[in-house]
């Protein structure tokens, strides 16, 4: 199985979920070699690789998912984690940084989410495999983005995504699903977890990564099949819909 974004955070949360059960991973990351061995290291069981590669150009993604089927032999599943997050909040951007920002996140998180699908949907139609793919959107496509509108719009698109290539994939015996989770604590954002953003869950804390690979190793499992289409909130009760 493969799993962009794992040099850290959910996506090493993930990678290591799976592995625990037994799937070999291909650990995907961008820039951060250090931290996607680190990852590797963390994984229990053999045969796992790291893929590195820039999912925000169609070639890039395409590498990725080749590379990860030449390592592994298949995939059976894809974890669509990957993602940039970067701040321009409308009065306070120019246009030209405005205009940057849009595009590497629709790049990255839109883009490169829809390409690595494609191409590892169409590996499992030709190889018969009843393959799942899930995406990683975020509670912000709900309800919204202030300073990070481009993400917010993105993941919302992820989030659609997931459901369009679930009508269009079922009859190929493929399931599509997405997870949004709510703020999660991971490296990127510790500095962030104050009290007020633990006070937007009833539960008085913000999630972990753990939790968000528990959802997404469920919806990858031949028990989910039916859950298909689905866009599972995972936010602690932060955001209700």
């Amino acid at each position: 199985m493969l799993v962009t974004g794992a040099s850290r955070g959910i996506g090493r949360a993930i990678a290591v979920a799976f592995a625990e059960q037994g799937d070999r991973v291909a650990v995907h990351y961008s820039s951060r070699r250090a931290d996607a061995a680190a990852t590797l290291a963390q994984l229990p069981g053999v045969g796992h690789v790291s893929i590195c590669g820039d999912l925000g150009t169609a070639e890039g993604a395409a590498s990725v998912v080749d590379a990860a089927i030449e390592s592994l032999g298949t995939v059976h599943v894809l974890v669509n984690n990957a993602a940039v997050n970067i701040a321009h909040p409308l009065a306070d951007t120019s246009y030209e940084e405005w205009q940057r920002a849009w595009r590497r996140t629709v790049d990255v998180n839109l883009l490169g989410t829809a390409n690595t699908s494609y191409c590892a949907a169409r590996h499992m139609i030709e190889r018969g495999v009843a393959g799942r793919i899930v995406n990683i959107g975020s509670r912000g496509a709900f309800r919204g983005e202030p300073d990070h509108p481009a993400y917010g719009a993105s993941k919302a698109g992820v989030h659609a995504l997931a459901q369009s290539l679930a009508v269009s994939l079922a009859p190929h015996g493929i399931s599509v699903a997405a997870v949004a989770p709510g703020f999660v604590a991971t490296e990127r954002v510790a500095e962030r977890v104050t009290e007020a953003v633990k006070a937007q869950s009833p539960f008085g804390r913000v999630g972990t990564p753990e939790e968000i690979a528990a959802a997404v190793r469920f919806l990858a499992s031949p028990e989910a099949t039916w859950a298909s289409g689905t866009v599972l909130d995972v936010n602690g009760a932060s955001y209700l819909r």
